[in-house]
């Protein structure tokens, strides 16, 4: 007589409130509660479904007896069990490595709340492995457990201190005053691990349309116009970049980062590009530029006056400032727990008028997906009046 088993195809991990059951062959999670994680057990290969009744069924809730055998049968049409008549076999358990994998596989899946599961046992199992306690905060801040994440990146942060990215989330998770913008060390430590993606993880995975739209703004405003000196502000792999080659007589790009810059001469639309810091090369520059846009770039700075003032003296007359931002209802700014500022749209008209400009164009409007939802962009137009 055949008994059942656990598939031996399958790897179990136990968790806080049962078993996950992995598939590797499917890609199929069987979440497993108390219960059910009693009645797997029991499945070895070595016992009946009688004797796995009589085990189990004391154990059951009241009048729930009965549904030992149906789970049996549902378990085995769904894959989890098999029947076997070999001898008996205890569940395969998944090691770290092994979870580690499974909780990576089900986030990029969007299985937030069983990889959160799996990340949680892997930090019980590995709890002295920093790595173990930044993939739980990742992790958890997905599934928006902004206590937990915290928790998990205090853990990380206490062995790797020197992780800047990490300590700029902290101090959103925190809900500690944000600095005025990202530190150097945070922007280039993202963005050297970012550029090999980039460009297919905006574009394809978040739908990003940025550059686009502000090209649309800039139309609106100065129509065809061409033959202009553009400077193009944290230009990264030169996305925006190619979107206003075609206006360009000449064409700059400023960005922190040497791997970010590195793609963007590879484009070959740039007559110079230059690793720094945007707001120490505007106030250091004695160039004079017709427009002067700025795509994501300011997602890292809280208060726009310093660096609004510095590209208002780098404008010419008439010149036209462009940029985009990610919209906030928190004046002035906020620090998300993304690591990313959000502006309050009178942030704008207040940094323009520090800066001496006019505020010509300002729009809402889809800027990128972020985490399934969809994210609203403010897109800004400023204006250097003319010298009378």
């Amino acid at each position: 007589m055949a008994n059942p088993q656990v598939n031996p195809a399958l790897g179990l991990a136990p968790v806080e409130d049962g078993y996950l059951a992995y598939d590797p062959v499917a890609d199929r999670l069987h979440e497993l509660n108390p219960a059910a994680a009693l009645i797997a057990e029991l499945c070895d290969g070595g016992r009946s479904v009688e004797q796995i009744r009589a085990l189990a069924g004391p154990l059951m809730p009241v009048g729930q007896a009965e549904e030992i055998d149906r789970w049996i049968g549902e378990a085995v049409a769904a894959g989890l069990l098999v029947w076997t008549d070999g001898a008996p076999a205890r569940p395969r358990q998944l090691c770290v490595s092994e979870l580690t994998a499974l909780a990576e596989h089900l986030r990029e899946s969007n299985r937030i709340e069983p990889a959160l599961k799996c990340a949680k046992r892997v930090a019980d199992l590995a709890s002295e492995d920093p790595i173990a306690w930044h993939t739980l905060g990742r992790i958890a801040q997905a599934a928006g457990e902004r206590n937990q994440a915290r928790a998990a990146y205090e853990r990380y942060l206490a062995d790797r201190p020197q992780d800047a990215a990490i300590r700029h989330l902290l101090t959103a998770l925190r809900d500690e005053p944000p600095p005025p913008r990202a530190s150097d060390e945070c922007i280039l430590q993202v963005f050297n691990e970012f550029s090999s993606y980039f460009d297919s993880k905006m574009c394809q995975d978040l739908g990003y349309t940025g550059p686009e739209h502000l090209q649309d703004l800039i139309a609106s405003e100065i129509g065809s116009a061409a033959g202009l000196n553009i400077l193009d502000l944290g230009c990264g792999t030169g996305l925006a970049g190619v979107c206003f080659k075609q206006r360009a007589a000449r064409l700059t790009g400023i960005d922190l980062s040497p791997d970010m810059i590195e793609r963007a001469q590879s484009r070959g639309i740039y007559d110079q590009l230059e690793v720094a810091e945007i707001t120490a090369w505007l106030e250091r520059s004695q160039s004079q530029f017709d427009l002067i846009v700025a795509c994501d770039c300011f997602v890292y700075f809280g208060d726009l006056r310093p660096v609004a003032s510095h590209a208002a003296a780098r404008l010419k007359p008439q010149g036209v400032f462009a940029f985009t931002m990610e919209r906030g209802d928190r004046y002035p700014f906020h620090l998300t727990d993304t690591g990313r500022y959000t502006h309050h749209p009178d942030h704008i008209g207040e940094a323009a008028a520090h800066a001496g400009l006019i505020v010509a164009r300002l729009e809402e409007g889809f800027l990128r997906m972020e985490a399934g939802v969809e994210a609203t962009g403010l897109f800004a137009l400023l204006r250097k009046p003319t010298i009378d």
